[in-house]
């Protein structure tokens, strides 16, 4: 124990958690306050230098293809072993699962539907060829390539350079120097933690509810505030017990996911009626932002006509940027024994193959309901009603809808559970001054770190706070991680560059 107290950080944990507790305190204390704060925060980060966060994801795209297609870096072997880690498909899975699954399923299911009532949909032709070609233009690519190019430099530093810090400060050693081992390196720190915080939060207080809503759909109660904090509990519940197990637990965990996730997509896909709808719409929908998908990249609306650039493709360049700091983190460690190159395409094409499916086939199977059969989900939500109630109209459609209720609670409360899982170990790793690529942190910090990310989630149920809102907290919390980002790359480029001389390339 005395051991354990000597290697743990415990600034590192401290402070965010110290952090977390004021926030909860101000947004359960304030909520009308401290959302009029948010909203005008957001209003400066993801308006007046809103900007900034298409370039960044333009440029971590196209650092990472310069990567794999280069062979001095693509032919880079992450491990002093020619066998990686895990299977193809075990890989494939947690890089998925990991990430935010149950969140891709939740905006699979609505997000054509918030499209439904833009303006900018509109002008460009309607709802049927730009509502689906948006939800694939906003989780492809580009969200994808912040991962990507943080796994690799991630990657590099635990299994090439073998760092015994697995933190983002020390990802920046390169270029900062021994700077990082002092104040500056906390400030770097508490900011990735604190962003792995604030996207938690915003991920379990959008989607937790459609949970509840599901349960009480099928079980006939009615959904409470209490009944969600109860449904969080169980979920923190559950990826304490996997994450106790470690990297295999969640491995057996991410399998699972992957099975239940394609018995849901089958049931819409097969028992909807929809099939031909879906993949015709799916198609058109691949073709049309593959054809656009230079100008939907560098859409901003200067004269700010109907602002969808702002409060859309910002966020969600910025909601992918705050999971940064944790789940490259994760894919790192995963890939030992591959190859940069096939860290980069593997973590796209499974990336994107599992995110597409979802987008395809939940999201058609919804717009087909709309505009074929008269379920009016776009006018719901554009009359003010919740959009978890626009989700149970959809479902209600289905054959046997308790039945894939059910399928869908079990399989987001999984996903949750392999998503955190990957979370709770990076964050985890962050609590020690040192530790080792191959070592796991112990139960007791993992133990902390699982209760402590669920905490801000339950004083933003509390507040009740506006779909708007909850996008602003990460929009904010997003800025300095793109900071952190640009250093870290900078860095990786720097330190390869001299890893490639020292060894003469090989």
């Amino acid at each position: 124990m005395n051991s354990e107290n000597r290697k743990i950080d415990w600034t590192t944990m401290l402070i965010p958690f110290g952090i977390v507790i004021a926030l909860m305190a101000v947004f359960m204390a304030c909520p009308e306050q401290s959302k009029n704060v948010v909203d005008t925060l957001r209003g400066f980060f993801g308006d007046t230098i809103g900007i900034y966060y298409p370039i960044l994801a333009i440029g971590c795209v196209l650092c990472s293809l310069y990567l794999a297609l280069t062979p001095k870096y693509g032919d880079i072997r992450l491990g002093n072993t020619d066998r990686p880690a895990y299977s193809n498909f075990k890989w494939g899975t947690m890089i998925f699962t990991s990430t935010m699954a149950a969140d891709i399923m939740f905006y699979s299911l609505i997000e054509w539907a918030l499209y439904g009532g833009e303006k900018h949909v509109a002008d460009l032709g309607g709802m049927q060829m730009w509502a689906p070609t948006f939800t694939l233009f906003h989780w492809g690519p580009l969200a994808w390539g912040f991962y990507v190019i943080l796994a690799v430099c991630f990657a590099f530093m635990i299994h090439v350079r073998k760092r015994q810090r697995q933190r983002f400060s020390e990802a920046c050693r390169p270029l900062l120097g021994n700077a990082v081992d002092g104040f500056w390196g906390k400030v770097i720190d508490v900011i990735a933690i604190f962003a792995v915080v604030c996207a938690t939060a915003t991920t379990f207080s959008l989607a937790t509810p459609l949970l509840t809503n599901a349960m009480g759909s099928v079980f006939g109660f009615t959904p409470t505030t209490g009944i969600t904090i109860v449904v969080l509990l169980l979920i923190c519940a559950v990826y304490t017990i996997t994450v106790l197990f470690g990297l295999k637990g969640i491995s057996n965990l991410a399998s699972l996911c992957s099975y239940l996730f394609f018995a849901l997509l089958l049931y819409f896909l097969f028992l909807g009626g929809e099939t031909q709808y879906i993949i015709e719409t799916g198609l058109q929908s691949l073709g049309n932002m593959i054809q656009n998908f230079v100008g939907l990249s560098t859409y901003m609306d200067p004269l700010r006509e109907n602002g969808f650039a702002q409060n859309w493709t910002v966020y969600y360049w910025a909601y992918w940027l705050v999971w940064c700091v944790a789940t490259p983190f994760f894919i790192a460690i995963i890939s030992k024994g591959r190859t940069i190159r096939n860290v980069v395409w593997g973590s796209f094409g499974w990336g994107l193959a599992g995110t597409y499916m979802s987008f395809i086939i939940l999201g058609n199977y919804g717009l087909a309901q709309q505009l074929k059969h008269g379920v009016d989900a776009v006018g719901h939500i554009n009359n003010g009603g919740e959009m978890y109630d626009a989700i149970l109209m959809i479902f209600d459609t289905l054959p046997l809808p308790w039945l894939a209720l059910i399928l869908l609670t079990i399989t987001m409360i999984a996903f949750y559970s392999t998503t955190l899982d990957g979370i709770t170990y990076v964050t985890s790793s962050y609590s020690y001054n040192q530790i080792s690529p191959d070592e796991e942190p112990s139960r007791k910090v993992r133990g902390f770190w699982s209760i402590m990310l669920i905490l801000l989630p339950i004083a933003l149920l509390f507040a009740q706070n506006s779909l708007y809102s909850l996008q602003g907290v990460t929009i904010i919390a997003a800025f300095p991680v793109g900071l952190l980002l640009i250093l870290i790359v900078v860095s990786f480029f720097k330190d390869c560059s001299k890893w490639l001389k020292n060894t003469d390339g090989i």
